[in-house]
């Protein structure tokens, strides 16, 4: 059984208007992995849509309060690092910029070690009338999408930096 996702109240799947959930087993270990994904500014380097991020509070790698922006799906959202123990679990949470309608987003990621590398989770809900629909209605299944493609190429990049540091 992987552990999931530590949900603060307001952002619960049960309650939540958006929510997804991705998996993938990695065959690198879970450091390697944690590195790629803190490493936010680099996200870029595996997962090309992820090319705008930018840490705001000075720190090189997101940590627990690191803020930041990113560009996503066309839309430049602001993110705070509310959850952060290394080598395990990461999340943050999300205002779209301009966004009048108080709409937010939560996202978790949990790695967990397996016999062969690890297996990195991921969760996001959406609240709100923005979220619901810019992505809910017209893009029904969006977030699912986009956030496999990111675990699927996580896991390649991983596997890739695990293979050279293994020569």
């Amino acid at each position: 059984m992987y552990d999931r996702v530590k949900w603060p109240d307001h952002f619960d799947p049960k309650i939540s208007a958006i929510y997804a959930l991705n998996d993938v087993d990695v065959k690198a270990p879970p450091e390697v992995v944690w590195e790629l994904l803190i490493d936010a500014e680099n996200w870029s380097s595996y997962f090309a849509p992820e090319d705008q991020v930018k840490i705001l509070t000075g720190e090189p790698k997101l940590a627990l309060g690191t803020r930041y922006s990113r560009v996503t799906v066309g839309f430049p959202m602001s993110l705070v690092v509310t959850e952060c123990e290394p080598g395990h679990r990461l999340a943050w949470k999300t205002v779209v910029d301009g966004d009048e309608t108080g709409s937010t987003a939560y996202h978790g990621w949990v790695i967990t070690p397996t016999e062969s590398g690890c297996h990195v989770l991921t969760e996001e809900t959406q609240q709100g009338p923005w979220f619901l629909d810019v992505l809910g209605h017209k893009h029904p299944g969006g977030l699912y999408r986009y956030h496999q493609q990111w675990v699927d190429d996580l896991a390649r990049a991983a596997e890739a930096v695990a293979a050279r540091t293994a020569r």
